[in-house]
């Protein structure tokens, strides 16, 4: 089957771990079809989802779930995960299997794996996206670094978003005192733009991650905003087949919103509320946003970026459990995140392919 006789085909697999990878994705898909490849959408799960709905006229298929299981208490996360260790084993397995099939299905003449571990063939070159050079995970991370540089080590580039400068934003996490790795610095990556619209809100909720975490913020938010003296719009997460919208006194709640609709209320929203992962931190360089950070318990990565970023006074933070609503006075005490630059040169990238 050939998409499109003269166009490359480009296979493009973000990880399902809430909504941060397909996100960030978008930007790449928009610039495969602006320099005249055709995408190909690969997930599954929610991430699969939202990209449908963003590009209802693109070929997507489903790959395996990793079944990553979230716990319910952050300190058992690096437990629960690898209890799913085996399964997550698996669902690599068999997306490599189901990989090599499609290529010779779709005439695939390249790949894009964002953290897909199975995503990848030696017939064709392939990329990997991450901002995890180094993968943090408390006293094992030296291993699990070292695992994640082993698989990134067989593409054919690793593309990280972000900056190869002392002023970044991924500190430790994107970038290695010594690397043979065959990396590329994108710098920030988002599908967000800055517009000079008028604040219509005093304060923007978005939620994202997996299960049971976003649903835990989402009912001690719900509680914590009736004590907010302004209006707020709080968007759950949640993909669901309609949008739904609620208004609750000074909170319109929504379960998701798309692209253009998020782009405009970020741009109408004087702070943010957020997890510190780090797609969203992208969207808040790219729309010069002042926020406050809750990281996911138990997730290191969010840990270590809220931790960096407050102690370099860009952004505050505070954990899930002792975050009162009182602590949004802090965000004015911080600069905010610093304006970097994010002109990339796709032309020059996609000559891998």
């Amino acid at each position: 089957m050939n998409l499109n006789s003269d166009n490359k085909n480009i296979l493009i697999a973000p990880l399902n771990w809430g909504l941060g990878h397909a996100t960030r994705c978008i930007p790449i898909i928009k610039a495969l079809q602006e320099n005249n490849y055709t995408p190909i959408i690969a997930s599954d799960g929610i991430a699969l989802e939202l990209l449908r709905k963003e590009f209802p006229y693109l070929k997507t298929l489903e790959l395996p779930s990793y079944q990553i299981e979230y716990a319910k208490n952050g300190r058992n996360f690096k437990w629960k995960l690898l209890k799913s260790l085996p399964k997550m084993m698996e669902a690599i397995w068999d997306e490599k299997s189901i990989v090599k099939k499609w290529i010779k299905k779709y005439e695939i003449d390249g790949i894009i794996s964002d953290n897909r571990l199975g995503v990848f063939s030696k017939k064709i070159p392939s990329v990997f996206i991450t901002h995890q050079l180094n993968v943090m995970t408390g006293n094992t991370t030296w291993i699990t670094s070292k695992l994640h540089q082993h698989i990134i080590k067989k593409y054919a580039a690793c593309w990280v978003p972000d900056v190869d400068s002392t002023l970044n934003l991924t500190g430790k996490l994107g970038h290695l005192e010594h690397s043979t790795l065959p990396l590329h610095y994108l710098g920030p990556l988002s599908r967000m733009h800055k517009m000079g619209l008028p604040i219509h809100y005093d304060l923007m909720i978005i939620l994202s991650g997996p299960e049971p975490q976003r649903g835990l913020l989402e009912t001690h938010l719900t509680e914590e905003i009736k004590r907010f003296d302004g209006k707020v719009v709080f968007v759950k997460g949640i993909i669901e087949a309609e949008q739904k919208k609620e208004q609750i006194g000074n909170v319109t709640y929504y379960n998701f919103m798309k692209t253009r609709q998020l782009e405009l209320t970020f741009n109408e929203s004087k702070k943010v509320l957020c997890r510190s992962g780090y797609t969203t931190i992208m969207d808040l360089v790219k729309l010069h946003k002042k926020a406050f950070f809750i990281p996911t318990p138990g997730q290191y990565e969010q840990i270590y970026l809220a931790k960096k970023l407050e102690k370099e006074g860009l952004v505050p933070y505070a954990t899930q459990e002792n975050f009162r609503i009182e602590d949004l006075s802090r965000t004015d005490q911080y600069k905010g995140l610093p304006h970097l630059d994010g002109t990339i040169n796709w032309e020059e990238l996609f000559k891998v392919f």
